[in-house]
């Protein structure tokens, strides 16, 4: 069978997205540190771009002097600076503000470029500046970078200062070793006898000595650390109360022999069989509740995380305002003197070269424009949905889903999922994720919705007015939500009570 070669023609449509589009698209789902750090990157890579502060600085006399008219018209449209700050009343506009400016394009630049190309196949990308080395300001991000102190550390630092023989040095590093990040010992002390060095035949190492120097370093910072266990860990930090504190007996007593009852909570059987009084044990379990179970955690091992806000939320004159956050990102523009060395009809290299940053500099402005125009739009509509949640808390938060913000502002719901994700609105009642606003609904008696937020603030109130005694059950949340008119499921009360990290109802039993 012989196979013919043939050339056949087809028709068919494929989805294809041009260079700006792709930018557009990359900055929109960017969160703010990211943006700024890729408007820094554009900053440092293009000569084309400034922030707008450097163009305040311009001496007004040289301007004067400055009579290129036709070079000043050439770069006229890519003289207007990125809007750093945008307002929306979301009862006043349907849309956002229009950010566009005049596009006075120079020649031989196009509008658009092809579709599926990326920049570097038609504009050459400056390469990033080289790193200038400044001592101090490295020494400060170091300082500002460094890792907080572990419980490891602290306790190593604590050992350097105690003066100890070098046999005992050996053991508190062995016993140290086998702290984990709660201050508990991993290994028991006779676990950690058999693995120390055995001596000399002389003087053999003794069980006697470790436990000699675990008690020494039980006395360290935070109280509790070097615990075997719980009950350890409690007598610890009871043992490192003054004599004449109140209770302190009973407490002991407690811990050393009822532990068990008081992490079951069987008050009844506690009361009887330590022959306290109700009143009496009110205050023996205070004083052994102000305990740490946990020492370790008082050293705080993880950095914190900083949240900037992208949209600012207030109220003025009655109506809710909604803005763009100016600090999120440094203002920038084309600068103009650059731009006006740019020759019509010249193609040497240079110039080339100048006229590719140029378009290069203007489409990632029209990118941050729209990016920020599609922020407001969507934060403008969220704020109109949830105007009573700002109003009056979480309880009157309203079922809301992307595909609502999607068709109230004309576009695709994947656009919308790029716009809330990692994007904060900082309101009077917190910030929040621009997703925290969406949330599933359940129906109502009345045949309406309740949202899923508003469940869970419902069952957080009941909890926290519950009787300590008497604790609510999932059971008996969902009868009272139902009694509201809420058709809500006693698993579903579960799903939202251990999503907001409650303990069930004989774990919240308190005698006080």
């Amino acid at each position: 069978m012989v196979m013919k070669a043939s050339l056949q023609l087809k028709m068919g449509q494929s989805l294809t997205m041009t260079p700006q589009l792709q930018q557009a698209i990359r900055l929109l789902q960017l969160s703010t540190l990211d943006l700024q750090q890729e408007i820094q990157q554009a900053l440092d890579s293009n000569p084309m771009l400034e922030t707008s502060e450097d163009d305040d600085q311009t001496d007004s006399a040289e301007q004067q002097d400055n009579n290129l008219d036709e070079q000043r018209e050439t770069a006229s449209a890519a003289d207007e600076p990125a809007p750093d700050s945008q307002t929306s009343d979301w009862d006043e506009s349907e849309t956002a503000p229009d950010w566009s400016a005049e596009d006075q394009t120079p020649e031989n630049i196009p509008d658009d470029l092809p579709v599926d190309t990326a920049w570097d196949d038609i504009y050459q990308s400056a390469p990033a500046p080289a790193s200038r080395g400044d001592d101090e300001n490295d020494s400060d991000f170091e300082t500002r970078n460094s890792p907080s102190e572990t419980l490891h550390d602290h306790l190593e630092w604590q050992l350097n200062l105690t003066p100890l023989s070098e046999r005992d040095q050996a053991i508190a590093h062995a016993l140290l070793d086998a702290v984990d990040d709660r201050g508990y010992l991993t290994s028991s002390v006779e676990e950690i006898h058999s693995g120390l060095f055995e001596g000399s035949e002389d003087d053999p190492l003794e069980l006697d000595e470790v436990q000699a120097v675990l008690r020494r370093l039980q006395h360290f910072d935070p109280p509790g650390v070097f615990a075997r266990d719980l009950q350890d860990c409690l007598m610890i930090q009871l043992g490192q109360l003054p004599p004449d504190t109140p209770w302190l007996r009973q407490a002991k007593l407690v811990v050393t022999q009822f532990l068990h009852l008081l992490g079951n909570r069987d008050y009844a059987q506690l009361l009887r069989r330590s022959r306290l009084k109700e009143d009496q044990l009110k205050e023996v379990l205070g004083l052994i509740t102000s305990l740490n179970p946990t020492p370790g955690d008082n050293i705080d091992r993880t950095e914190p995380d900083y949240v900037i806000p992208d949209v600012i939320v207030r109220k003025h004159e009655g109506r809710w305002r909604v803005e763009l956050n100016p600090e999120i990102a440094p203002r920038i523009r084309v600068n103009a003197s650059y731009a006006s060395l740019i020759r019509r009809a010249d193609s040497s290299a240079d110039n080339t070269y100048m006229r590719d940053q140029l378009q290069e500099a203007k489409w990632f402005i029209k990118s941050l424009q729209s990016r920020n125009e599609t922020l407001l739009k969507v934060a403008t509509r969220i704020v109109e949905y949830q105007q009573g949640f700002l109003d009056h808390g979480d309880e009157a938060m309203k079922p809301l889903i992307l595909s609502d913000i999607a068709q109230a502002v004309d576009m695709h719901e994947s656009t919308i999922s790029r716009v809330t994700t990692q994007k904060y609105m900082h309101t009077p009642r917190g910030i929040f994720e621009l997703k925290y606003f969406f949330s599933s609904h359940v129906g109502t008696a009345e045949g309406g919705e309740c949202s899923s937020t508003a469940i869970r603030a419902m069952i957080k109130k009941l909890i926290a007015d519950e009787t300590p005694k008497k604790p609510l059950s999932d059971s008996k949340i969902a009868a009272m939500l139902g009694e509201q008119g809420i058709n809500v499921a006693r698993r579903t009360v579960a799903k939202y009570r251990e999503a907001m990290h409650i303990p069930p109802s004989n774990e919240r039993k308190r005698l006080v």
